[in-house]
């Protein structure tokens, strides 16, 4: 089946207007079987470079490498675009011919027919308004593909394509469209004629902003029925070149290490175009216009990827640091006419440490007066060619030969780089009167060894170091001399001194000594020849001497006052004079061990240590035994077990030469399970005799004024409790009434209703009471707490009645007095009572009798307030109030209502 697609443009009054098919651009692109027939509807006449159309030459044969055409007034290119090589003027109705594709490897061809219709002017058939019968045809209302050109120059209206219904034989049909480009953005762009269904465009398109316009195309009669579905139209715009490829950055640095081998990549430059793509419009071509400094090439660009890379491994930031290339990109595959656009790139060179420092000078020579430290004695500066103040050019040097008395050092100065040479060691003229150093110098950076460099060397340089001599001082060689001495030597024995000598003529004639150090004054020193005299005894286990050494420091000066300074170390042979030492107490645990360990301490040498050997004295063998563990240590334990107490134990302890002391020795007995829990006290100490304890004068003093003040405060006490028992006598009543209370909640408001009085009564000034006592409160005496007959009384919740303290203490006994046991076995199973039904509430309130705050009081509870306690229902009046004394009026104007 051939399937022909035909655009034609015609002009007023229906002929074909030859100056709008020269204006017209008019591009088609067929697809449906390629490699057959095509037929394409042109004008008759065609100027010269006229675009016919378009055909997928792809489809039809893939891998053509050749296009020909057989008429030579048409060429083709590769896109498949048809375009006329001259004006032409077409006679016949139809001219055909062909498009040759062939491939020369695969010795393939085929041909592709191209059949231009020529037609005159178009007379559009008269529709009949009414046709009952419908004849059926060809169908017409279906979508057909087509293209606009992107920027066409018109002229405007510019016929698109007709649209069509086969209703149109039996109706009047009106035509209609909708969607982008009629009634969406952008608006106005298409518009048909509701008659004929020609869509035109008012307007050139811009491929960029708009790619395609889908539209829907209607056909309805004059009474408005739709005798077609809505009918989709896709419109595509066909890109046009008319965007040209920039670089994405105007400016393009990259960098690259010099001395790198050739094909290093540097970077890779991007372009942008517009255009749509995978189409020869944004086939972009890169290449490099111009290189600057333009010798030697040292770069090449990959023309499809936009890749720069070296093409010579001679690139020498030494020589030149950067360079600027004129980059060009171009579309359309890189052919000329295609649009370009030029960029910069930037490449600097990264250094590398390729060049080798060297001193500016091939020797030096200088001075320096002997004695002196800490002086600078010569700088040297070195040249280096790579990057300055990086760890390229920055140098190190280094003695080689010269120093081996380690006299000099050598540094970098690090805002010049230059070497600078020290003193640091005092040299002498009567030994070595010139020195010759040699010093190299090398960078921070490894070497980089260049492809066109050789192997690094080391650049060295000598130094003559001239000694001036000088009149010195006397000379204290060596600085520490060792002396031999024995532990215990006595006052006013002599030993050798320090020498020092005169440098100028080796001899310590003239010189005069002084001792500058000796911590505790163990010797004088004798000012002409050095020698020292003890005026005290040498102690080697005193805490100035420090491993057997006691250091003195002297001293020697000359007539000019110019000195050096010695030190004499005395090292102290020790001698066995000091027995072993132990602690004075031990403390012996119950709960822990039965034993404890003595360790003794000899402040001997340990020549003149352990082991040591332990013994105990013959009054102590009945308790303890002693038993030595490893010679240094012994372990006292117990015969039997000891009461706590203090124990003095004798021992006697000697080292290895048999130097013996006895100790007496304290030993706790403790109860506790480590020795810092030991609370015992010195008191009643059994087989403790402290020796030599004397009470001074203050202490006698103070153990009579003690006594006298016990006896003051024995005297007032007596004094107070006489005066409380003559106590003036109340009114029964105030024993139900005047009650203990130390609760802050809110009680009862005291009225007649709510006094209670006591059943029986007792004589509140009762003589063998202890003190006075209150109704209800209980009287504690040394053995026991009493409550006044007639205490409070609680209802019990679960039966029985009315219980009071008489009923819970029995019948028979003597209801006078309680104790406060019977108190305590009244109250509280009732007080637990309480607390249990206030657990059971459902919602954990606490119960009504509860203490509540001052600001509300409750309704009241069932169980009474705290006057629920009392047994008396009587009312009797508070007149006994004005009886107290002055210490309760106070409360009583509280129980008064007002």
């Amino acid at each position: 089946m051939l399937t022909t697609v035909s655009i034609c443009i015609y002009g007023k009054g229906g002929e074909v207007s030859a100056e709008m098919c020269l204006r017209f651009k008019l591009v088609l692109i067929l697809s449906c079987d390629a490699c057959r027939k095509i037929s394409l509807q042109v004008p008759s006449h065609l100027q010269a470079e006229t675009l016919v159309g378009k055909v997928n030459t792809k489809e039809c044969f893939q891998s053509a490498s050749l296009i020909l055409s057989s008429d030579p007034d048409f060429r083709i290119l590769e896109d498949g675009s048809i375009y006329t090589t001259h004006d032409l003027i077409l006679s016949s109705a139809r001219k055909s011919f062909y498009i040759s594709l062939s491939d020369d490897q695969r010795q393939e061809q085929k041909e592709i027919e191209i059949v231009l219709d020529v037609r005159g002017k178009k007379v559009p058939k008269k529709r009949h308004t009414k046709d009952p019968v419908l004849k059926r045809s060809k169908r017409r209302w279906a979508p057909i593909p087509c293209s606009l050109m992107e920027n066409s120059l018109g002229p405007f209206p510019q016929h698109v394509q007709q649209v069509q219904s086969d209703a149109a034989q039996n109706y009047t049909i009106f035509y209609s469209i909708s969607g982008p480009g009629v009634d969406k953005e952008p608006f106005n762009l298409f518009y048909i004629d509701k008659d004929t269904g020609d869509i035109f465009c008012t307007r050139s398109i811009d491929r960029e902003q708009y790619e395609q316009f889908p539209l829907y195309a209607y056909a309805t009669t004059a009474d408005g029925y739709a005798p077609e579905y809505p009918l989709p139209l896709l419109f595509k715009v066909e890109d046009d070149n008319d965007n040209a490829p920039y670089f994405e950055n105007k400016v393009t640095i990259f960098s690259v290490p010099e001395n790198c081998r050739t094909g290093t990549s540097v970077g890779q430059v991007t372009a942008i175009d517009h255009d749509e793509p995978d189409t020869l419009h944004t086939r972009l071509k890169y290449k490099i216009l111009q290189q600057i400094p333009d010798h030697p090439k040292h770069f090449s660009i990959h023309p499809d990827t936009g890749v720069i890379t070296t093409t010579t491994p001679l690139l020498d930031r030494e020589k030149c640091d950067t360079y600027q290339l004129i980059m060009e990109v171009r579309d359309m595959g890189g052919q000329p006419f295609g649009l370009f656009n030029t960029g910069t790139i930037t490449i600097s060179l990264e250094d590398e440490n390729d060049n080798s420092p060297y001193f500016t000078e091939t020797s030096y020579f200088t001075e320096v007066e002997e004695n002196r430290i800490d002086v600078e004695i010569l700088r040297m500066a070195v040249h280096d060619q790579d990057l300055p103040n990086t760890p390229h050019s920055k140098a190190i040097y280094k003695i080689l030969q010269g120093n081996e008395n380690g006299n000099f050092k050598i540094s970098t100065d690090p805002n010049t780089n230059e070497a600078v040479l020290c003193v640091v060691k005092a040299l002498n003229y009567e030994v070595h009167r010139e020195v010759v150093l040699q010093i190299g110098v090398l960078n921070e950076a490894q070497f980089a060894k260049a492809a066109n460099s050789k192997a690094p060397t080391m650049c060295t340089t000598t130094v003559t170091v001239k000694i001036k001599d000088s009149d010195e001082g006397p000379e204290c060689q060596p600085p520490v001399k060792v002396l031999q001495s024995t532990d215990g030597l006595p006052v006013g024995k002599e030993l050798q001194g320090y020498k020092a000598l005169d440098p100028e003529t080796r001899s310590g004639e003239g010189l005069r000594y002084k001792k500058i150090g000796d911590e505790d004054n163990w010797f004088e020193i004798n000012e002409h020849t050095g020698d020292l005299r003890t005026i005290k005894v040498l102690d080697r286990e005193s805490k100035f001497v420090k491993h057997d050494q006691y250091n003195v420091s002297v001293v020697a000066m000359d007539a000019a006052g110019r000195s050096c300074t010695g030190t004499l170390v005395v090292l102290l042979e020790d001698n066995n004079d000091h027995p072993p030492q132990i602690d004075k107490e031990v403390t012996i645990c119950q709960h822990a061990k039965d034993y404890a360990v003595l360790e003794p301490v000899d402040a001997d040498g340990p020549e003149n240590g352990p082991p040591f050997e332990f013994f105990l004295d013959n009054s102590a063998n009945k308790l303890w035994n002693l038993e030595t563990k490893d010679g240094k240590t012994a372990i006292l334990r117990q015969r039997q077990i000891l009461d706590y107490n203090y124990y003095t134990v004798p021992i006697i302890i000697k080292d290895r030469h048999g130097l013996d002391a006895k100790h007496m020795l304290t030993v706790r007995v403790c109860d506790c399970t480590t020795p810092s829990d030991c609370k015992m006290n010195i008191k009643n100490v059994r087989d403790f005799k402290p020796s030599n304890v004397i009470l001074g004068r203050w202490a006698i003093l103070a153990m009579v004024l003690g006594s006298a003040l016990l006896l003051c405060i024995l005297f007032t006490c007596f004094c107070v409790t006489a005066k409380r028992t003559v106590k003036k006598c109340f009114p029964d009543v105030a024993q139900q009434n005047l009650i203990v209370s130390n609760t802050e909640g809110p009680g009862e408001e005291v009225m007649e209703a709510n006094i209670r009085l006591p059943t029986q009564t007792s004589n509140i000034c009762d003589t063998s009471m202890s003190g006075g006592t209150l109704g209800g409160q209980g009287v504690k005496t040394q053995q026991s707490f009493e409550m006044v007959k007639g205490g409070y009384t609680l209802d019990s919740s679960k039966g029985g009645g009315h219980q009071t303290l008489e009923s819970v203490k029995g019948a028979g006994q003597d209801t006078g007095r309680y104790t406060y046991t019977d108190w305590h076995s009244f109250t509280q199973p009732r007080l637990g009572e309480k607390v249990y039904l206030c657990g059971q509430d459902e919602e954990h309130k606490h119960s009504e009798d509860y203490v509540r705050s001052y600001n509300y009081e409750g309704k009241g509870s069932v169980a009474g307030s705290v006057g629920c306690c009392s047994d008396r229902q009587e009312e009797e009046g508070l007149e006994f109030l004005d009886h107290l004394e002055p210490k309760f009026r106070t409360l009583a104007k509280t129980c008064v209502k007002k």
